[in-house]
């Protein structure tokens, strides 16, 4: 569904100037079917779009986001704002997909903080120098790191989530956040010099 696709469905249905606390209101006080319609219509193309790129298959993310917006229909009322609903929900869906990967892959530690499965840190990778690789060669990259430092580098650099944000979206501490950063920020620069700086 197309951009403006959706704005035309916003409009017709009254809520396109809502703002996203104003539909939850609407729907959690006044049980408004059309306000989660609206949050729906507003978030459902972003989400199947970080689904797709977890999932890397169109049928599952397709389902994924349906049952991503079935979690967030059930568990609305306890959306406390203490973050943004974009984030809130960016985060159901990262778990989402992580936990789908886990178990398809049966991979019990997506976010290892073992040093066994990291490369040694000589030294910080610079965020610039991974944000100046070529759009198409990241994504090449990305495919090439472990999910659980994929989903990491996406949260801090695509959906720009804080430290704190992170750390409770994969529950883990601060530190412990910064740590794998730092880690797939290394696994993804030697990627990228294995395959594009030989």
């Amino acid at each position: 569904m197309s951009q403006d696709h959706i704005s035309i469905l916003l409009r017709e249905s009254g809520y396109k100037n809502s703002t996203d606390q104003d539909l939850i209101t609407a729907f959690l006080t006044k049980r408004e079917s059309g306000a989660f319609r609206a949050l729906y219509l507003r978030y459902s193309t972003k989400v199947y779009a970080k689904c797709i790129s977890m999932l890397k298959n169109e049928t599952q993310a397709q389902d994924a986001t349906q049952e991503i917006f079935t979690k967030v229909f059930l568990k609305l009322s306890t959306f406390g704002e203490k973050s943004k609903f974009s984030t809130w929900l960016y985060s159901i869906t990262y778990n989402y997909c992580i936990d789908y990967i886990r178990r398809k892959r049966k991979e019990q530690k997506l976010f290892s903080e073992e040093a066994d499965d990291a490369p040694d840190l000589i030294e910080e990778v610079d965020d610039k120098e991974l944000l100046e690789m070529e759009v198409e060669r990241l994504k090449v990259v990305l495919e090439k790191i472990p999910p659980g430092d994929k989903a990491i580098l996406l949260m801090k650099y695509q959906d720009e989530l804080s430290i704190k944000e992170i750390a409770e979206t994969i529950q883990k501490t601060d530190s412990a956040v910064k740590m794998q950063i730092k880690r797939a920020k290394t696994k993804a620069q030697i990627v990228y010099k294995e395959h594009y700086k030989n």
